[in-house]
């Protein structure tokens, strides 16, 4: 197979929505129930088949497999869908904060001047 191939893409594509609510639920070892769950709590938005099924990718089967390990220590399903949201947003800061410092340090390397 070669990457201009459609169906290597989408095998790669983390977002593909490639598992239906059945598969999904067995894979995390849940109920249906709680992914409708966390739907609702708009942790994630399964995206719907031409019949109207709700579809998972990987990225949102991970998403709801770490809400599912909060619930299974005890945390309400509304507060552990808020608290992987906020990991999420806090992961995804420290990455821009990173590629802001990495940039900064380019420039001030290329400057000519010495730290000190």
């Amino acid at each position: 197979m070669t990457s201009d191939n459609p169906l290597h893409d989408r095998l790669d594509d983390d977002d593909y929505p490639a598992y239906t609510m059945g598969r999904a639920a067995e894979m995390l070892g849940t109920t249906p129930a709680f992914l409708r769950a966390i739907g609702e709590a708009r942790l994630i938005t399964p995206l719907r088949s031409e019949g109207g099924h709700r579809r998972y990718s990987r990225y949102q089967l991970r998403i709801a497999a770490r809400a599912r390990e909060l619930v299974d220590k005890g945390t309400p399903i509304e507060a552990a869908c808020r608290i992987v949201i906020l990991e999420d947003q806090l992961e995804e800061a420290q990455r821009i904060n990173a590629e802001y410092r990495r940039a900064a340090d380019k420039s001030a390397g290329g400057s000519g001047s010495s730290p000190g």
